[in-house]
């Protein structure tokens, strides 16, 4: 059996395109809505980039993007990177019932099969988004992990589903799931750093913010996270500009001239996490994670009929 390394470093490629503003920032502007084509010409330089490292990464691509460019995402597949699922037109899930929830997922499988001939094992929501309904859902289509996970920064975790938030009670922990949670952050990943849209978001930030803020990211978890995944978030629109595709490359030499860092898709990471970290050896080691132990009422709120 294969050990996990020191430290796994997954590149994560958001392949969002003209979904991004159509459904994200809904807009109606011919002008802003071209700038996800830019995903045409950026995913070729980031592919390139990969290709000099010989990373092979997961590519997140919603259904409308697979549409729109298929000889782009046969291109992708046919260079050895794999695919996660990342909704229809990288919807908002909050905005649907579990019917129309139920619909997004199969139509973004259906244009990826047909598209690339491929079932993602994994799932991404878009913008990192969830409904309350989404972990049953991922169980039901057959999803092995989740890249949506915010609970820790570079350690992984197994899903619970059936959480409930109620304005004014106590958390309600869910079950727990085999569903493999792997961790996101928005300091790794390069839109909230980068992009601009009007009212929305600000971004236009210098290349040197996100080189000061992934290397730094990346010093903490080789040192403190063994075994642990840097997981780290690009957008090929965003990413391929200049001295941003500078600051990427200067942080992919860096990484791999670590010996304790390798370089796996996501599919991979979780395999070899997976087989040593069972649900219940997980669960042992990390009961607040996995929802134990909770107060689930004041004994003032109990219903005593």
């Amino acid at each position: 059996m294969k050990s996990l390394p020191r430290l796994t470093f997954c590149m994560t490629i958001g392949l969002d395109a003209l979904s991004l503003w159509v459904s994200s920032f809904h807009t109606n502007n011919a002008s802003m809505l071209s700038r996800g084509e830019m995903d045409v010409t950026g995913a070729r330089r980031v592919l390139d980039v990969l290709d000099r490292f010989n990373i092979k990464s997961t590519f997140l691509v919603p259904g409308h993007t697979a549409l729109a460019y298929p000889n782009l995402i046969k291109e992708i597949r046919d260079r050895g990177h794999e695919f996660a699922y990342h909704g229809w037109m990288h919807e908002d899930a909050r905005d649907f019932d579990v019917a129309g929830q139920r619909l997004i997922i199969e139509r973004g499988l259906e244009a990826l099969h047909i598209v690339a001939g491929v079932r993602p094992r994994g799932h991404v929501s878009p913008a990192w988004n969830m409904s309350e309904q989404a972990v049953e859902l991922m169980e039901e289509f057959g999803f092995e992990f989740d890249g949506s996970r915010m609970a820790t920064d570079h350690l992984p975790v197994y899903v619970r589903k059936g959480d409930k938030w109620p304005a004014n009670g106590a958390f309600q922990f869910g079950e727990l799931t085999d569903i493999i949670g792997i961790p996101v952050a928005w300091v790794m990943d390069d839109v909230p750093i980068f992009e601009f849209a009007w009212g929305q978001i600000s971004g236009l930030a210098p290349s040197t913010n996100a080189a000061e803020m992934w290397h730094g990211e990346l010093d903490f978890a080789l040192k403190n996270c063994p075994g642990g995944v840097f997981n780290l978030t690009v957008h090929p629109q965003v990413i391929a500009r200049g001295s941003r595709l500078n600051v990427l490359e200067q942080l992919l030499t860096r990484a791999a001239e670590n010996s304790d860092i390798k370089f796996l898709r996501q599919s991979e990471y979780v395999d070899l996490w997976r087989a040593q970290n069972s649900r219940d050896q997980w669960r042992k080691a990390n009961p607040e994670l996995a929802g134990d132990g909770s107060i689930r009422a004041l004994p003032s709120m109990v219903d005593k009929g």
